[in-house]
C-alpha cells in the first residue's frame, strides 16, 4: 500500500513537472512572437546582471537569488524600454524548525527617462507601503481625497511628488488603479503582483508611454 502511494505521488510530481516545462516553453515562444512584432530583442535566459542593474528599485531589491528572464528590450515609441519577468526568493522557518524557500514571480516594465529624478512610489495601499514604511517614507496626501484614499504616494522629495501627481495624472491613475509606479534615477517602472500574459505586454508598454507623456515638460528642462 505504501509503495503504491509513493508511486502515485512520484507520478503526480513528474506530471506536474512536465506540464510546468511545457507551459514555460509556450510562454517563451509567445514572448518571442511579441518581441518580433514590436521590433524588440528577446532573451529567455535568467539574467542576474540585469537584476543588479535595476536593484535600486524597491520592487526589484527584495529577497535573494534575484534574476530577470523573458526579457524584451529596445525602443518602443522612440523610448528605450525593458519588459521582463522577475524572480526572487524569501526564506522562512516553520514551527518545527524546517527551513522553507518561497519563490516569487512577477512582471516589470521600465522606460528610461531623459534625466534623473528622485525616488517616488505610487501604488494601491499594500503594494509598496510596507517597503516604504521600513525606509521611513511618509504617505503624501493630495487635494483629491479620492486619489489620496486609493493610492499610497511616497517620496522624500515632496515637491517632485506634487509636480508628478498633477490633476491629469491622478485622473489617469484613478482609471488605471492596477498600476504600481516607481521612479528613481532614469527609470520609470510599473510592476505587477503576478506575471503578465504575453498578450498584455504591448498594452502595458502603451500605458508606460502614457505615463511618460503625462510628466510635465518643465521637469525635463
Amino acid at each position: 500500500m505504501e509503495i503504491a502511494i509513493f508511486v502515485l505521488v512520484a507520478a503526480f510530481i513528474v506530471i506536474v513537472s512536465i506540464l510546468g516545462v511545457r507551459a514555460a516553453k509556450k510562454r517563451r515562444e509567445a514572448f518571442a512572437t511579441v518581441a518580433q512584432r514590436l521590433g524588440l530583442s528577446f532573451s529567455p535566459d535568467h539574467n542576474s546582471n540585469m537584476a543588479d542593474h535595476f536593484s535600486f528599485l524597491d520592487k526589484l531589491a527584495q529577497g535573494s537569488n534575484r534574476y530577470a528572464f523573458n526579457i524584451l528590450a529596445g525602443n518602443f515609441r522612440d523610448y528605450p524600454v525593458h519588459a521582463f519577468d522577475y524572480h526572487y526568493e524569501t526564506h522562512s522557518t516553520d514551527s518545527k524548525g524546517h527551513r522553507q524557500t518561497d519563490h516569487h514571480h512577477f512582471s516589470c516594465l521600465i522606460l528610461t527617462l531623459e534625466r534623473t529624478f528622485p525616488e517616488l512610489t505610487i501604488a494601491r495601499e499594500g503594494f509598496f507601503s510596507k517597503i516604504a514604511q521600513s525606509l521611513g517614507y511618509d504617505d503624501i496626501d493630495f487635494e483629491s481625497h479620492e486619489f489620496s484614499r486609493k493610492f499610497c504616494v511616497r517620496s522624500k522629495n515632496k515637491k517632485f511628488a506634487y509636480d508628478f501627481c498633477h490633476a491629469r495624472l491622478m485622473e489617469y491613475l484613478l482609471a488605471n488603479e492596477d498600476l504600481a509606479i516607481e521612479i528613481e534615477g532614469t527609470a520609470l517602472a510599473i510592476a505587477f503582483s503576478d506575471c503578465l500574459d504575453p498578450a498584455q505586454v504591448e498594452p502595458n508598454l502603451e500605458r508606460l508611454i502614457q505615463l511618460r507623456s503625462l510628466m510635465p515638460k518643465y521637469l525635463f528642462s
